[in-house]
């Protein structure tokens, strides 16, 4: 009785074995960084980012001179003036506030420039990974990269040269 049952054990992990998915791992911020084309779209976002950042940077010493200067002429002006100036500032503030939400805000500028650039790298590297995962037979292709999807990752798994020779790229 008991080898029937070790011989049906037997028969059960092998054939768990047999249906076994196969997957593999990937690392899409090594391959996105090892591209030349997204370095130079990084290159560019970077420079968006740096020029609305000036902007802003100078319509901020603006408005901080404009507030020293209420400060130290305060005492000397009318209620009326005081209170055209004091909306004035704040106009030029809010003006700001917006300024900033605009160039980097949730959807604002740099949100679209990075879907402009970096998406249709993005989305190359995707057809890369899904074409091998095609053709090698793949049920699963994890990601490493992005947050801790994955604890251990066996280095011989990752396939990530693979996608990178697929798109060319040495």
């Amino acid at each position: 009785m008991k080898k029937i049952l070790f011989i049906l054990l037997g028969i059960m992990l092998v054939a768990q074995l047999a249906n076994a998915q196969r997957y593999a791992i990937v690392d899409t911020r090594y391959i996105l960084d090892k591209m030349p084309e997204y370095k130079e779209a990084q290159k560019k976002l970077d420079q968006f980012s740096m020029a609305w950042q000036k902007e802003i940077d100078d319509k901020q010493a603006v408005l901080d001179k404009m507030y020293k200067d209420f400060d130290a002429e305060q005492v000397m002006l009318s209620d009326e003036l005081k209170k055209k100036r004091e909306d004035e500032l704040f106009i030029r503030e809010k003006e700001l506030r917006d300024l900033q939400r605009k160039r980097f805000g949730f959807e604002g500028d740099l949100f679209k420039k990075r879907q402009e650039l970096v998406k249709p790298i993005q989305d190359k590297v995707f057809n890369a990974i899904q074409k091998i995962a095609v053709s090698r037979g793949y049920d699963f292709i994890l990601d490493k990269s992005e947050g801790i999807t994955v604890i251990f990752a066996d280095p011989k798994l990752d396939r990530s040269e693979d996608i990178l020779k697929e798109l060319g790229v040495k």
